[in-house]
């Protein structure tokens, strides 16, 4: 199915989207730790996003930038938008994308844009629906984007020549 992205050959920019303070109880006093769920891309259709946790700010975002780059994915374009509607869905976290015409940019809010901008996507309007956890509106993105297939890959799935999908 999806072939693994090597993250070492992309020139990737990184962006965290939350740090979290997160303190554990324990019988002599509470001890504080930081996560930080962080994004990557490369501006070119490759994109991936990783939870860091750590007792310093600085190990939580680099474990966060590691596992970010070991879950990439290729994402389906058409020109600068996407080929078609998605609706992704993860946990109470849903998110719609729909494709816009040249010079729209991007219409989303802050968790879904950092998720399109590193992906290269330029022209789309997004909504995110239910949940506004941003753990789970990244995932419900990645989940649409991972739906998202061109006409040539649905032409050959199904055999035929592009011209005849209608």
């Amino acid at each position: 199915m999806a072939t693994r992205i090597d993250p070492s050959t992309l020139d990737l920019k990184e962006k965290m989207v939350a740090l979290n303070r997160v303190s554990k109880t324990v019988k002599g006093g509470r001890i504080a730790r930081f996560t930080a769920l962080m994004v990557v891309g490369d501006g070119n259709g490759h994109v991936g996003y990783g939870l860091g946790k750590a007792a310093e700010v600085p190990e939580a975002i680099k474990k966060g930038i590691e596992d970010a780059k070991k879950n990439m994915i290729t994402v389906a374009m058409r020109d600068t938008t996407i080929p078609h509607e998605v609706i992704g869905k993860f946990g109470a976290g849903t998110v719609l994308l729909k494709p816009a015409s040249l010079g729209t940019g991007i219409i989303a809010g802050q968790t879904v844009r950092a998720v399109l901008e590193l992906a290269g996507i330029r022209n789309i309007r997004a909504k995110s629906l239910r949940s506004n956890n941003k753990t789970n509106v990244i995932k419900a993105t990645f989940e649409a984007l991972k739906a998202l297939r061109t006409a040539e890959e649905v032409a050959r799935t199904r055999g035929i020549d592009v011209n005849e999908i209608g």
